[in-house]
């Protein structure tokens, strides 16, 4: 698999040379998108061989992940993992998620926040499962912490996927992006991964307010547009999300087919 990295930035540059080094060790072609920062996130790379893109205003965080996706695709990447710049991912997933990958070729790859959970504040903890909610209606199955940017993308689906990733979308667009893959048929398998969270770390750029209500009117938007999907809706709540379980056993693919951990069917 030929895979890159992509690892959207805005004001990291206490973390983004740490993050982007160790994201260079899983991976050669590592893409980083300075989202208009102006404390020296571009400067903090000066001395690693990323590929760096930047631009000169703010423009949120879909319009970074957009732009890394198709500098992946130009270099021909058959894949692409997303890292947030914070901190809050651990670059060293990236092979547990491409064993999934491998593992379930035509699917999205969610690295789930599943270790280590009661390490995240109560709200938040309560926010991410009301959002696994809605977009598990939307998509048609059951999704594992549909708001983590650990993903991994096949090119196969970003070549498909035509979304708006503008500064009106910022957050909203990584939600938008799940659902249309469940209807373009790639649904999410989850790789669990530790929940990173930092008291002393920087303020979210979430804006709880802002943002959940752009996601809200995603959802809202593709519910409408399926006539409120009810056999989506009865699926999402039957059935369990697609997890690859970190021991040697099986796990329930969002079809209800069993299907085998990663790590024992990976071909080199």
């Amino acid at each position: 698999m030929h895979a890159a990295i992509v690892i959207p930035a805005y004001n990291e540059a206490r973390t983004i040379h740490a993050i982007a080094q160790r994201a260079l060790r899983q991976c050669p072609d590592v893409i980083v998108v300075d989202d208009g920062s102006t404390d020296g996130t571009s400067a903090a790379l000066a001395d690693l061989p990323v590929i760096l893109l930047r631009h000169e205003a703010n423009q949120g965080k879909g319009a970074a992940l957009w732009d890394g996706f198709v500098q992946a695709l130009a270099l021909g990447a058959d894949a692409v993992v997303t890292v947030d710049g914070d901190g809050q991912h651990q670059p060293e997933d990236f092979a547990r998620l491409a064993l999934a990958a491998a593992a379930h070729p035509h699917c999205l790859i969610i690295g789930a926040r599943m270790r280590s959970r009661e390490s995240a504040p109560r709200a938040r903890q309560v926010a991410n499962r009301i959002a696994d909610f809605w977009l598990g209606w939307a998509a048609g199955h059951a999704v594992a912490d549909s708001q983590s940017g650990q993903r991994l993308y096949p090119a196969t689906l970003l070549k498909q996927v035509s979304l708006r990733h503008d500064d009106k979308t910022r957050f909203a667009f990584e939600s938008d992006l799940l659902i249309r893959a469940a209807k373009l048929g790639y649904p999410t398998v989850a790789v669990p991964i530790e929940t990173v969270y930092d008291p002393a770390a920087r303020p979210s750029h979430f804006r709880p307010v802002r943002d959940i209500a752009r996601i809200a009117r995603v959802v809202a938007g593709h519910l409408f547009a399926s006539r409120f999907n009810l056999s989506g809706l009865r699926r999402s709540l039957r059935t369990a999300p697609c997890i690859v379980p970190d021991q040697d056993d099986s796990v329930a693919s969002p079809s209800g087919v069993r299907s085998i951990a990663a790590s024992r069917i990976w071909r080199s």
